[in-house]
C-alpha cells in the first residue's frame, strides 16, 4: 500500500489522487470522484474536497493508498 505524507493538517482526496500519481490532473480526479470511482474508508466518495486526515484510506483503480501524517 502506497502512502502519501501530510505537511498539513489534511489533504483534499483531488489533491490526494494526484499525489498519488493516479490521475493526470484535477479535471480527471474531479471525473473519477464525481464517477463513483473512488472509495474513502470503503465507502464510495463522491465530494472531491473531501478531507482526508492520518489514518484515512482511499482506493481507485485497484490501488490503496494511505494518509500518514509527516510528524
Amino acid at each position: 500500500m502506497e502512502k502519501i505524507y501530510l505537511r498539513d493538517d489534511f489533504i483534499k482526496l483531488g489533491q490526494a489522487l494526484k499525489a498519488a500519481g493516479l490521475v493526470e490532473s484535477g479535471v480527471d480526479a474531479k471525473y473519477a470522484v464525481l464517477d463513483g470511482l473512488v472509495k474513502v474508508n470503503g465507502q464510495i466518495e463522491v465530494q472531491r474536497g473531501k478531507k482526508l486526515y492520518h489514518g484515512d484510506i482511499f482506493e481507485f483503480e485497484g490501488n490503496q493508498v494511505e494518509i500518514v501524517s509527516d510528524s
